[in-house]
């Protein structure tokens, strides 16, 4: 398998979920400001919409899309138990999860990385992102993950995009229940070995 990727974009996510997974897969840098490769490769030939993260299969299938890209790997090493059985009413809460990350959370630092955006609305979007992750906050007290005791995709797919904050003047550390949560989640040998991979830690 090959896994297109920038540093910290949201393709850190299933970059985190290969090194869970223990499965095998290669790396391709994949600039998300030149959509160009190493190599030269247009990116747009790989993926049309010319973003990350992209996960092409032994025979050149090619999956799009965070949330599905990690629920397939999940599903390639089932023994990992990095997301529930298809199926069970807990697959469908991570689904929940994943969805509500993708459009709540992801979506609502886009516009905090857009050069066009006005900088008068930031701080709007700003109150917003913050109103979704204080809800994140109460919903991780007396939880080590975000289905309980154990970590899934999910939590790989949260700890990318709330790495972001950082970047965008968003202060989360009065979430104290987000915060020890990241920092367990940091800590994990999977993650430490997907940042590294990308160059994010030395």
């Amino acid at each position: 398998m090959k896994l297109y990727y920038s540093p910290g974009a949201c393709s850190l996510s299933p970059h985190i979920v290969l090194h869970e997974a223990g499965l095998a897969y290669e790396p391709v840098l994949a600039s998300t400001k030149t959509h160009k490769l190493a190599d030269g490769t247009d990116f747009y030939s790989i993926n049309p919409l010319g973003y990350v993260p992209v996960l092409e299969l032994d025979d050149g299938t090619r999956l799009r899309e965070g949330p599905a890209i990690v629920q397939y790997l999940a599903d390639q090493a089932p023994q990992k138990n990095l997301a529930p059985a298809p199926g069970t009413l807990a697959r469908y809460r991570l689904q929940e999860w994943l969805s509500f990350i993708g459009t709540e959370v992801h979506k609502g630092f886009g516009p905090l990385f857009a050069p066009g955006t006005p900088e008068e609305y930031k701080p709007q979007l700003k109150q917003r992102l913050l109103s979704r992750l204080q809800w994140v906050d109460g919903e991780l007290a007396g939880k080590q993950y975000l289905m309980g005791d154990h970590f899934t995709v999910a939590d790989a797919y949260l700890f990318t995009v709330t790495n972001w904050a950082q970047f965008v003047g968003l202060d989360i550390s009065q979430l104290k229940n987000l915060a020890a949560y990241r920092e367990r989640i940091g800590a994990r040998p999977a993650v430490q070995a997907a940042m590294k991979a990308e160059g994010l830690l030395k």
